[in-house]
């Protein structure tokens, strides 16, 4: 085959010969979403300094204050997925809505400091799965199905990628690889008891979606401790914060929509032609 014949193979004009235009579009959002996060250089704007330096003004005990809010965080947000998140009848997610939420307890969490953080943030997380049950079923989720309900717990490890996963060039579809052991494991779990119990499942996926959960929550936090930044501030940050996880939200729902649709190995090839 020529050159040229090889290159006509694929379609002119970002058509794909199996996926539908608007949906190959919707697929460049959802990996634009996915695979450049930009909550670090968003709380930057906000700061005015670096969060790189901000995270060195941390005191050195609040890691282990914001690893085990993570941790607490998460197991909330499993707990509200598996008991509270239900069919919604609009189509649109009510986003301002909780975004003004997010802001509150933002506030509150700025005015009376870090240790505040660590009160609100459980409140938060649970305020945030909601908006991601939102955007799920405005994809077509099923709401009452343990898969998506799973799913929308993924949001909180896929919205928390580090340094290091970029440096390891671990994309949207790696870090599912990853999650996609202790995922099934507490599907199975939940199917057969339910949230009752410390169960070695729940705990497993509990630990690794706060372990990358934490990273964007030391962000948030480090954006805090900039001096003078007052609950205004505060407010805002959590805007943004609740911003991020409803972008990543979107393209990860997306994705799954559209898998549904032409299938995941179909989607997955055309997601990592756009890397």
């Amino acid at each position: 085959m020529t050159t040229s014949e090889s290159s006509s193979t694929r379609p002119a004009n970002n058509v794909h010969p199996i996926i539908a235009p608007d949906d190959v579009r919707a697929l460049r959002r959802a990996h634009q979403q996915l695979e450049h996060p930009s909550l670090a250089a968003r709380l930057t704007s906000v700061v005015g300094t670096p969060i790189e330096i901000a995270l060195k003004l941390l005191p050195r005990r609040w890691s282990d204050a914001l690893n085990a809010t993570a941790d607490k965080a998460i197991k909330k947000a499993l707990e509200a997925a598996m008991t509270s998140i239900n069919p919604v009848p609009q189509t649109e997610p009510y986003n301002g809505m909780h975004k003004l939420m997010g802001a509150c307890t933002g506030a509150f969490g700025g005015f009376f400091g870090l240790p505040a953080m660590l009160i609100e943030m459980p409140v938060s997380t649970v305020i945030m799965l909601r908006t991601i049950g939102e955007i799920a079923h405005s994809e077509g989720e099923d709401l009452t199905s343990v898969d998506t309900r799973l799913a929308c717990v993924e949001v909180f490890a896929l919205g928390g990628r580090t340094e290091a996963d970029d440096a390891a060039d671990t994309g949207y579809y790696g870090m599912r690889l990853a999650l996609a052991v202790p995922v099934a494991s507490a599907a199975r779990h939940l199917a057969g008891s339910g949230l009752g119990g410390d169960s070695p499942a729940l705990l497993s996926l509990v630990e690794t979606v706060a372990s990358r959960f934490g990273a964007a929550l030391s962000n948030k936090a480090a954006a805090q401790v900039i001096p003078l930044i007052g609950a205004g501030g505060a407010a805002m940050i959590n805007v943004i914060f609740l911003d991020h996880f409803q972008h990543v939200a979107h393209g990860h729902f997306t994705v799954r929509r559209l898998e549904r649709t032409y299938g995941a190995e179909v989607v997955q090839q055309e997601y990592q032609r756009l890397d």
